[in-house]
């Protein structure tokens, strides 16, 4: 049964994109344009991970490790902030995988997941600069 609806909703949705680029002034511009997109469920998760972003605290968080691997009372001192408030941020960089961590004893030590978010923020810094 779930197949038909997916069927009908895909027949559905092609109807309308074919609808659409009759209705544009360059229909060969936007069927070329719509074939290239990415599918609905990755740019879903590209807008999550920008989302992450959204919050300064966690951008300070992930800036202040660009610097050092640090445990969360440290990571607070940086920030002034409470150590319960930046493990709610962590929590969400690890949920994201913008954040790794390992145990030394009784204390965790986190750091960034990997070298693409750097990437990211030098390409959002040059682009602020601009």
């Amino acid at each position: 049964m779930a197949d038909n609806k997916n069927t009908a909703a895909d027949a559905v949705d092609e109807e309308l994109k074919a609808a659409a680029a009759e209705e544009t002034s360059n229909p060969d511009i936007v069927k070329a344009v719509t074939e290239k997109l990415p599918d609905e469920e990755l740019l879903y998760d590209v807008a999550e991970l920008f989302k992450v972003f959204g919050d300064s605290t966690r951008v300070r968080i992930i800036c202040a490790l660009f610097e050092s691997e640090m445990c969360v009372c440290d990571i607070a001192g940086v920030l002034n902030m409470t150590q319960s408030a930046i493990s709610h941020q962590l929590r969400v960089l690890k949920q994201a995988r913008l954040v790794k961590y390992r145990r030394e004893g009784k204390t965790v030590f986190y750091s960034l997941a990997d070298k693409h978010i750097q990437t990211i923020f030098d390409q959002a810094f040059e682009h602020i600069m601009e």
